[in-house]
């Protein structure tokens, strides 16, 4: 039977709670404060610990705090109680390394849910123990940073943009870490002379506008929405100090980053060395976001030129040449690709 501890200070909340853990068939300790929570925890070692967080004589974050620096209780799935839903406080909790944080009142199912999961996922993380302590440690980080990044990209301000409005232009002061919920966004460098130069096709799910936040200087490049786009505006300061301040974020940011500069490396090599058919089926199939066997992308012959790093000319010859092959059809509406395989053939 999977032991919970309850550390609440409210007679009735923590009764309740109690309750409702032994109706589950869970073995149930419970704590009216923090102190009292940290003995119980050394003494009965649970498989779970719910914590409120407001709490006379030591806080949850408190609790969390001397857990954390015990080898024996450190590894507890930890989910914090609060009657507070404010951003920062869910931002502290995560950053200290709870596993979950749950609003009150709530609602029952969803407290037996989360406590199932948390559980189930720390019997896998005991299992792994016997087989690797590098594979639990890397298993743990990966978790926690998910929903570090998970917190940061909700709870923020969400902009709606038509196609061709600009987000930023090349120069401008940064101060948002922007992410894609919807749509899709290009960067752009513009040449003396005006033209454009597109580097990047960015989808949903995505992040932008970070290399300049990192080093706190001036965007050195352009952004823009090539269809109609929903995009979260993430505060500098509520970026910065995760990625300052949490490991695991700052890992798994890292790495995401490194995967980005991994593609746009990929993508510079085909644009220099490939030839300029593939160079457009590469293009098109970037701007190609659904996984529709048959896709209708709507772009301007000079994006689509742009991104292929080839002349407008060159461009609209090589798509007539696919037209003329079945694997495109071209209208007024736009560029209809009838299988992304047929793209890939051409890529190879």
């Amino acid at each position: 039977m999977d032991r919970i501890l309850v550390v609440e200070d409210n007679t009735e909340v923590r009764e309740n709670i109690c309750e409702i853990l032994e109706l589950a068939g869970y073995e149930v300790w419970s704590a009216k404060n923090g102190k009292e929570g940290v003995v119980a925890a050394q003494s009965v070692n649970p498989d779970l610990i719910l914590c409120d967080v407001m709490m006379p004589e030591l806080d949850g974050f408190g609790v969390l705090k001397i857990l954390n620096k015990d080898p024996n209780l450190n590894t507890i799935p930890l989910i914090f109680l609060t009657a507070k839903a404010e951003k920062q406080d869910l931002r502290k909790g995560m950053g200290l390394g709870a596993d979950d944080y749950i609003t009150k009142p709530f609602d029952d199912t969803e407290l037996l849910e989360s406590i199932e999961m948390r559980i189930a996922k720390s019997k896998k993380l005991r299992a792994l123990v016997e087989n690797s302590d590098q594979a639990v440690s890397e298993f743990m980080s990966s978790a926690r940073a998910e929903k570090l990044i998970s917190s940061l990209t909700s709870d923020t301000e969400i902009r709606k943009y038509s196609k061709k409005d600009i987000i930023f232009e090349e120069g401008a002061i940064a101060r948002w870490l922007y992410f894609i919920v919807s749509g899709q966004v290009k960067m752009y460098k513009t040449n003396e002379y005006g033209k454009e130069l597109t580097t990047q096709l960015l989808n949903p799910g995505e992040f932008f506008g970070y290399y300049s936040l990192i080093q706190d200087s001036q965007y050195t490049s352009s952004a823009a929405c090539t269809e109609s786009s929903e995009i979260r505006m993430i505060p500098k300061d509520d970026f910065k100090d995760l990625l300052y301040k949490n490991r695991d974020f700052s890992a798994k940011f890292i790495k995401m980053i490194a995967n980005r500069a991994e593609n746009t490396e990929r993508d510079l090599i085909t644009m220099a060395y490939s030839s300029v058919r593939k160079k457009v089926a590469n293009t098109l199939k970037a701007f190609a976001t659904d996984a529709d066997s048959s896709i209708k992308i709507k772009v301007s012959r000079e994006e689509l030129a742009s991104k292929a790093g080839t002349a407008k000319e060159t461009l609209i010859r090589t798509l007539s040449d696919f037209k003329s092959e079945g694997i495109i059809e071209i209208d007024s509406s736009g560029i209809t690709i009838h299988n992304l395989k047929d793209l890939d053939n051409l890529i190879g």
